[in-house]
């Protein structure tokens, strides 16, 4: 019996599929031939950008990212694109000033992005205010994330009262961040129930398939009232990835719901990302589900490339230490969700713990700014001990102000450090975000366009 609800399912395959689990090195050669088919689809929306695809775009595949955005605006006429964006931090690791940030959200408006999935690592929504007024200001949609975690202190009313803020805060729809997988039936059916009863927001659900849970997360999701879900199309899906978009399809219209899919559609494009995948093979993660997942709780995207960097150092055998470590570490530093950049941060300490013998004896920057609170507010009080270990004796107390206040706008180094360089306005941002992976891809275009100058040097 039909249920004359529709879902919307919005596609990863160009950005979260391929990040979990071939650490996000596919080339824009392999999307744009389908790229036009799959605007015909039916999708709610596609990813194409964000999380991790910037920095890999132009450090490992010597791409410049805002030409893939324009290229593939072209290929899709009807379809939105979408991109994740990781609040102050933007497409980076770390906070960036607000003129970076509104100059970011302006050329991605006019690059081609249509929804930005807004969401920050501690769900600290004071991280989120200067990317979401950006977003309004340039006319993009706003999709307010709030990250899911487990933890002694992550509860319903914490990710309700977070929904809330966002909502407050002018956010258009609402999505529940999982991307370590962990959401339950029973987890996702409460939340889902308690979010669409008090805030009128069309409200996503975006997990991984890590261990097992996320199909029948969706599913009772759904029954609760979620109005759409993220899926993977089944060449790059499962594993640490999302569920394969055909196969939510089928269950989806067998349960009487409306996703609007060409199924034989779909089909004839996964047998393109088939071939695809077969290029990248040297850093397809396993299509496997992890029961630990549950426990060590990495996301899909920084398990593939916690991969491919133990792989690269000849030390992939001690990842199942790395894994053990990481949740002693979680629990030291204040239960941080492992998001980016906070997987990122805690999956550091856990390798230098596990390779060195010795916890903490050796301590990246980001792990004091952390504890500093310079990313924003711990969840939960870091361990006094370890607080004092990693700053040395030395306590300033609370950061009590948003951590970008403390920021100087960063442009004028940018527009500064290209000064005589052919560059458009996107290169000043790329730039501005990642200096050492913009600069040769900056230059080998103003060498390509034989000197000509956009802007006076």
């Amino acid at each position: 019996m039909s249920t004359n609800r529709s879902i919307r399912i919005t596609e990863t395959i160009l950005r979260d599929g391929q990040q979990s689990l071939l650490a996000t090195r596919m080339k824009t050669s392999d999307m744009l031939p389908v790229a036009e088919t799959m605007d015909e689809l039916g999708f709610y929306s596609v990813e194409v950008w964000g999380g991790a695809t910037f920095d890999s775009a132009m450090r490992f595949l010597k791409e410049d990212p805002w030409d893939r955005l324009r290229q593939l605006k072209k290929a899709f006429k009807k379809t939105p694109l979408q991109m994740l964006l990781r609040g102050q931090n933007l497409v980076g690791y770390r906070h960036y000033a607000d003129d970076v940030v509104e100059a970011f959200v302006e050329r991605a408006v006019a690059s081609g992005i249509d929804i930005f999935r807004i969401f920050d690592a501690l769900n600290d929504t004071r991280n989120m205010e200067a990317p979401f007024k950006a977003v309004l200001k340039a006319g993009g949609h706003i999709q307010g994330a709030v990250v899911y975690t487990t933890s002694p202190v992550h509860d319903l009313d914490h990710f309700v009262n977070t929904a809330h803020k966002l909502a407050d805060m002018g956010a258009h729809s609402i999505c529940i961040k999982d991307m370590a997988g962990l959401l339950t039936p029973r987890a996702a059916f409460e939340l889902v129930s308690r979010i669409k009863a008090e805030i009128s927001l069309p409200l996503h659900i975006h997990s991984h398939f890590s261990n097992g849970l996320c199909g029948m997360s969706y599913l009772k999701a759904i029954e609760a009232g979620a109005d759409g879900i993220d899926t993977s199309l089944s060449a790059l899906a499962y594993g640490s990835a999302p569920p394969a978009s055909e196969i939510m399809a089928v269950a989806l219209q067998d349960a009487g719901y409306e996703t609007g899919l060409d199924l034989p559609g779909l089909i004839k494009v996964n047998r393109h990302f088939k071939d695809v995948r077969t290029k990248y093979s040297k850093f397809l993660a396993p299509f496997s589900v992890d029961g630990e997942a549950l426990s060590y709780q990495i996301p899909g995207g920084m398990l593939s490339n916690l991969r491919a960097q133990l792989g690269g150092s000849g030390m992939l055998d001690r990842l199942p230490e790395v894994l053990n470590e990481v949740p002693a570490v979680r629990a030291e530093l204040g239960y941080p969700p492992l998001v980016t950049p906070m997987s990122q941060i805690v999956a550091t300490q856990a390798v230098m713990n596990v390779i060195t013998g010795k916890r903490y004896s050796v301590r990246p920057a980001e792990v004091k700014n952390y504890v500093l609170g310079r990313y924003g507010r711990s969840p939960a009080p870091i361990d006094p001990e370890l607080r004092q270990t990693i700053l040395e004796g030395e306590d300033p107390g609370t950061l009590n102000v948003r951590p970008a206040d403390l920021l100087e706008p960063e442009l004028p180094a940018a527009h500064q450090a290209l000064k005589g360089i052919y560059h458009s306005e996107e290169d000043v941002v790329s730039y501005a975000l990642f200096p050492e992976y913009a600069l040769p891809v900056i230059q080998a275009k103003a060498e390509a366009a034989a000197g000509q100058l956009i802007y006076p040097v």
